[in-house]
């Protein structure tokens, strides 16, 4: 492989985790060849150097190795079959990005994998502010070769890169962390509107807490959108997130095991959806709490 390829990467998928993962690889001198269905989306990566192509397929005739960062099951099922069907040399390597279900990317798996091609299961921790920042967490698993050659990729779009072996394991880790995340985000919003109840400052509220103990990242990455009311643009929308609470959940009811805490917070972000919000950073749940809790702000 010439060095010239070995700096070449597709990316099927630049909204708002993939524009800014194509971004963070062109300024580090990727050539990034992408394709999006969105016409904004399409602009906005061409404004940031992407060499953008028609399709997924265009985008596997052009490179050995593809990101993919998509909104749904649908999604990725179309995907890969333009892929498989593209016509070009076996071998691709296609790391997929998104929180879905283990079926689903299975069943990819077994396409791809049918016309010589092969799938890695490569979640992402981390929200759409911080793929900006080169601050994600990779969850790779599959293949090992097909791992090796893709983590130089992730080295220079992300923070931490981690293979954790059989394919699935990824997907699996990722519904961990997002069970989490769902959880410290309201219970975010539930604290915040205590202290602003109680009479508290809610600008001072994030730097106190954000030094005490009862900090957690994802209090730092929400709660100051909280104080600001600021809600978009949204660096995971509450519409798209209600995708990743639905897999977590089937993924726990598969395994028989309990989750409370999680299974209460689902209650507060469909809240959020029937007020109108789905457009809006997930960090606005604090609005549905304040509606709870009867506190105005001026």
């Amino acid at each position: 492989m010439s060095s010239d390829a070995t700096r070449r990467i597709g990316i099927v998928g630049l909204g708002i985790m993939g524009g800014a993962i194509a971004r963070n690889l062109v300024e580090r001198g990727w050539k990034v060849i992408g394709c999006d269905i969105d016409p904004q989306r399409i602009e906005e990566a061409r404004r940031s150097g992407v060499d953008v192509v028609e399709s997924a397929a265009a985008v596997a005739r052009a490179v050995d190795r593809i990101l993919t960062s998509l909104p749904s099951p649908a999604a990725l099922h179309d995907v890969v079959r333009g892929i498989a069907e593209s016509g070009t040399p076996k071998g691709r390597i296609v790391a997929e990005m998104s929180t879905l279900a283990l079926e689903d990317k299975n069943s990819a798996a077994e396409t791809l994998k049918s016309a010589g091609h092969v799938l890695l299961d490569c979640p992402l921790s981390g929200t759409g502010a911080q793929a900006q920042n080169r601050d994600l967490v990779v969850y790779a698993s599959g293949d090992p070769a097909a791992v090796e050659a893709i983590a130089p990729v992730f080295a220079d779009c992300a923070r931490e890169f981690h293979n954790l072996g059989a394919f699935g394991n990824g997907t699996r880790m990722k519904f961990v962390a997002n069970l989490l995340v769902a959880i410290h985000n309201v219970a975010s919003a539930e604290a915040m509107v205590l202290g602003m109840k109680a009479g508290l400052d809610p600008h001072q509220m994030v730097k106190l807490i954000s030094a005490g103990a009862g900090n957690s990242r994802i209090f730092e990455l929400r709660a100051p959108m909280m104080a600001d009311r600021t809600y978009e643009p949204a660096t995971m929308s509450i519409g798209l997130w209600q995708k990743d609470l639905k897999v977590i959940d089937e993924f726990a009811r598969s395994l028989g095991c309990p989750t409370p805490l999680f299974t209460a917070t689902e209650a507060i972000y469909r809240a959020a959806v029937s007020r109108g919000q789905t457009s809006q950073d997930t960090a606005s749940v604090c609005t549905v709490l304040e509606e709870m809790a009867g506190l105005k702000r001026d």
